[in-house]
């Protein structure tokens, strides 16, 4: 089995929170998931602290700007890639005055290079997945850029060690060829899943080389393509527990006998009653069942998080599924 980074038992959030302050947000993430805690996105803060523009802003030589379609490549830096670079400096000042003392795991989460290539905008305005050369270059550039990020948040929080999660919420649909057309009236072609691989496997390689980081991918989606992120060196997968079919069986299986770390999201993600303890732990071990893995196993292997990012949630819902996922982490830890 795996040296999974984290302890059994462990619970950890996905990436984004509600509200516009760093440090308020870091302090509710370190005391609800402490066994696991990460660096908060708050993309209420307006442009350049969204998934994408935050990401875009650690491109190296690929600036980008915003346009009322999106976030699209420009000639020069300018004063969006300012204001992105700025939140992020921010939210890294605030790291290493709150946590720099962490000791344990830590994640960090960006936009993987599928999503971005499917979101961000060439400069006459087609998507940029449109064009192989120029997804190449975003993903050279976005390892680079990374690699310099991991680099940062090491320097920073000396004694931790780091995950990398990249975020491919759009991987499944860059794989089906469902993604829209800047105009929105047309479908983008599909993307092999060699080259999708490919691609995913060189920014790994690089944003994690030497073991600077603990790489997983986050993908929140249905159709999860489980076999091309292990192939592309993936060490956990994110994902929402909602969208695991039964027909996904053998595809989850092979990950789990594989010793692929799951984060699990099994806490609804905005706003709702959540029911008794035991029913947010039932889907968890129903699953487990399901596939014949030993119960020992699941508390060391599996993360329990909310089932994506919390940015629609409300301050006060966010500390009670943070919690729940604690408890519900500790539970499966104490029935193993």
């Amino acid at each position: 089995m795996n040296d999974y980074p984290w302890g059994a038992g462990a619970a950890t959030g996905v990436g984004s929170y509600p509200g516009d302050d760093p440090e308020e947000v870091l302090r509710t993430v370190l005391g609800e998931v402490p066994e696991l805690p990460h660096l908060p996105e708050l993309p209420a803060r307006g442009p350049g602290a969204d998934m994408v523009g935050r990401s875009a802003g650690l491109l190296v030589d690929l600036p980008v700007h915003l346009e009322p379609s999106g976030w699209r490549f420009s000639d020069r830096p300018g004063r969006d890639t300012v204001r992105t670079r700025d939140h992020l400096a921010r939210d890294l000042d605030v790291l290493e005055e709150v946590a720099g003392t962490h000791d344990g795991p830590f994640k960090v989460q960006v936009c993987g290079p599928w999503t971005l290539a499917s979101t961000i905008e060439l400069r006459h305005g087609d998507r940029a997945i449109k064009d192989p050369g120029a997804v190449r270059d975003l993903a050279a550039s976005l390892a680079e850029g990374v690699a310099a990020h991991v680099a940062d948040v090491r320097r920073r929080l000396p004694a931790a060690r780091i995950l990398l999660q990249l975020d491919e919420p759009a991987l499944p649909a860059v794989l089906a060829g469902t993604v829209p057309t800047a105009s929105g009236f047309g479908r983008l072609r599909a993307i092999e899943e060699p080259v999708a691989e490919d691609v995913l496997r060189r920014t790994i390689d690089a944003a994690c080389a030497d073991g600077a980081a603990y790489p997983l991918v986050h993908c929140c989606a249905r159709n999860v393509p489980y076999g091309l992120l292990r192939r592309a060196g993936a060490q956990a997968l994110s994902i929402d527990l909602r969208h695991v079919p039964r027909r996904d069986d053998d595809a989850v299986g092979e990950t789990i006998d594989a010793g692929v770390g799951l984060l699990l999201g099994a806490v609804p993600a905005t706003d709702a009653a959540l029911p008794p303890l035991r029913a947010t732990a039932e889907p968890v071990r129903e699953l487990w069942r399901r596939l014949g893995f030993p119960p020992a196993r699941l508390a060391r292997q599996v993360v329990v998080t909310p089932a994506c990012g919390m940015a629609g949630a409300s301050p006060r819902y966010v500390r009670e599924a943070l919690k729940r996922c604690r408890d519900t982490a500790r539970m499966l830890f104490e029935a193993a």
